[in-house]
């Protein structure tokens, strides 16, 4: 995936739309307020002069009240005029972040299904949460930041050269030394160094999330976090980054802070110098209290500096992360779309390859299932069984051949007819965490309530709604609610007959149910595809005997079709699959006496 070329400020306000003025208006009173907020130091200054050109008789020193209460004015007006900066920053700030993740979502909705297994869903997650959220605090806080400690050097080199120019000198040197070892800490070097941190950081937390979601098989076979090879391995990777970079910044930022933080010894040191040739007067040691007073504003602002550069490489890298799902190729709208003249499915010659693989997952697949017909995907595991059901429902667009829904080839087939018209039961159907009607209403939004009640019965849930509080209106993993993965199954089933498709692929549907699960799950799949044009991959071969064809796959082809009774004569690699599923139910656990 290409990212865009796109600097990030330019990139940033393009997401900002007519909000980008508040923008450039937030920087403009950032500016304003820093060069403001120098104002008390100059006062301060005034005070110092005047008493120390009246002492010991400080009684005439009569502008004293009057420069205080100008150096409070000053640093009010610094506040108010940051404050308002910020407000303006904020608000489009919000709106660059809002919009992000709307240009982001409304471009994953485009992606064909499979993308997101490519990406994983913890990457996906991170990358549209916490991208946008990265921008969001650069353009409220940090930005503003960085004008003001921009302007702020300027308008104090004037001062520092102003008062005394040897003693601007002093503060100046340190300063420059400080400037240099920043900008080697922050060249881009630290871009490559970001980017490396955010990749190690994607993919801690995408295993994390897979982790999770295997924690009830962890915990069932008394396994720890060790047995997550992927996940230990990206804390480890994780863990051996951060320690590195960290020791390779430890020198440089140990002589950025010696710098910074020594520009008062700096002060001092010319100050004795010129004292030695000449006696201070009144007037020099003004200067001088100016200059000890003004010191921390020099370390603050460097400070800034450098993390504002920082947070800039910070949100250059999450745009180009973002940019890395928009720059991912949607799925190819039809220039003129056609309607399936039946529930007809043929492969010609179809070969696909995942991003990134070196080899095909199907190669050179052909076959055709008429309207109505029942036919099963068989074979060993990896051998493209899963793969040919998605290209049925688009999840990857092929690489060769075609795959037609009847007669017309899907990549002709309108987004939301070819959604309408297939129904893909997975194996681990997810419900989201609402009530059972709306998880079954999310295939037909318009549905009554009493469509969906007649979805649920079909699918064989009058036993889970019965048991449930409030019955179809009970929130899933809401209050403690839990159901069985054979009682999500069915659930999910009767999603797929309130959709009503044409077309049923079934992927090991049964995976999951207990016996008396997959007894009922069984039956609401006798109503799910009564009439229908039906692909079930299957592993229990028993639940295949009765298809109009099996397909069998290994490799990535179809090594042998035909009817159940047929495949067994033949004593090709379906028989051996028989006769090796036939040993396998007949085995019992024995107890010697």
């Amino acid at each position: 995936m290409k990212s865009r070329d796109k600097n990030t400020h330019p990139a940033l306000m393009d997401y900002a739309g007519k909000f980008k003025w508040l923008t450039v208006t937030g920087m403009t009173l950032s500016g304003v307020s820093a060069a403001l907020g120098l104002m008390p130091f100059v006062y301060i200054w005034f005070i110092v002069r005047d008493v120390l050109a009246v002492a010991p008789d400080y009684a005439a020193a009569t502008e004293i009240p009057r420069y205080g209460w100008m150096a409070v004015l000053f640093a009010v007006l610094s506040i108010v005029v940051y404050v308002g900066g910020l407000m303006c920053t904020h608000i489009a700030a919000f709106r660059v972040a809002s919009n992000i993740k709307k240009r982001t979502l409304a471009h994953a909705v485009t992606l064909p299904g499979g993308a997101f297994d490519a990406v994983g869903s913890g990457k996906m997650r991170k990358t549209i949460d916490e991208c946008s959220a990265a921008t969001e605090t650069h353009l409220a806080h940090n930005l503003p930041d960085m004008v003001g400690s921009y302007v702020t050097p300027l308008a104090m080199i004037a001062m520092m050269l102003a008062f005394d120019w040897r003693l601007g000198l002093a503060c100046l040197c340190p300063v420059v030394v400080a400037f240099f070892i920043m900008f080697a800490m922050t060249g881009k070097g630290l871009q490559e160094k970001m980017r490396e941190y955010n990749d190690a950081l994607a993919d801690m937390n995408n295993e994390a999330v897979e982790y999770v979601r295997g924690v009830p098989v962890v915990k069932t076979f008394g396994q720890t976090v060790f047995s997550f090879r992927k996940l230990k391995s990206s804390i480890e990777r994780y863990n051996v980054w951060t320690i590195a970079y960290t020791k390779q910044l430890r020198q440089p930022m140990m002589f950025f802070t010696l710098f910074i933080d020594s520009i008062f010894a700096f002060i001092i040191g010319v100050a004795l110098l010129i004292v030695g040739r000449n006696p201070a007067d009144a007037s020099f040691l003004a200067d001088l209290m100016f200059y000890i007073i003004f010191t921390p504003v020099l370390v603050v602002m460097l400070g800034r500096i450098m993390y504002a550069s920082e947070n800039n490489m910070v949100v250059n890298d999450a745009l180009n992360r973002v940019n890395s799902i928009l720059d991912m190729k949607p799925i190819a709208t039809p220039v003129a779309p056609a309607l399936p003249a039946d529930n007809s499915v043929e492969f010609r010659g179809v070969s696909f390859r995942y991003p990134s693989a070196d080899r095909d997952a199907v190669t050179d697949v052909s076959f055709r299932i008429e309207s109505g017909a029942r036919v099963a995907l068989v074979g060993e595991s990896g051998g493209g069984k899963t793969t040919v059901a998605g290209l049925i429902a688009r999840f990857w667009d092929v690489r060769e051949g075609e795959i037609l829904l009847g007669g017309v080839n899907v990549e002709n087939v309108e987004k939301s007819v070819l959604a309408q018209s297939v129904a893909y039961v997975f194996q681990d159907n997810k419900l989201l965490k609402a009530s059972i009607a709306d998880n079954v209403r999310l295939a037909r939004p318009d549905a009554s309530d009493e469509d969906v009640e007649r979805a649920l019965h079909a699918a064989q849930c009058d036993d889970i709604v019965a048991k449930l509080p409030d019955g179809v209106n009970t929130v899933i993993g809401g209050k403690g609610v839990y159901v069985s993965g054979g009682e999500q199954q069915r659930i999910a089933i009767a999603r797929a007959i309130l959709k009503d498709s044409p077309i049923v692929v079934l992927d090991e549907a049964t995976a999951f149910a207990d016996p008396e699960n997959e007894h009922k799950v069984q039956a609401a799949f006798r109503e799910l595809t009564r009439g229908k044009t039906v692909v079930m991959i299957a592993h229990r071969l028993s639940t295949v005997v009765d298809a109009d064809e099996i397909f069998v796959m290994k490799g990535g082809e179809i090594v042998e079709r035909g009817r159940h009774d047929a495949l067994v004569t033949a004593g090709g690699v379906y028989a051996e699959m028989w006769k090796e599923y036939l040993t396998s139910v007949t085995w019992k656990v024995s107890r010697e006496a």
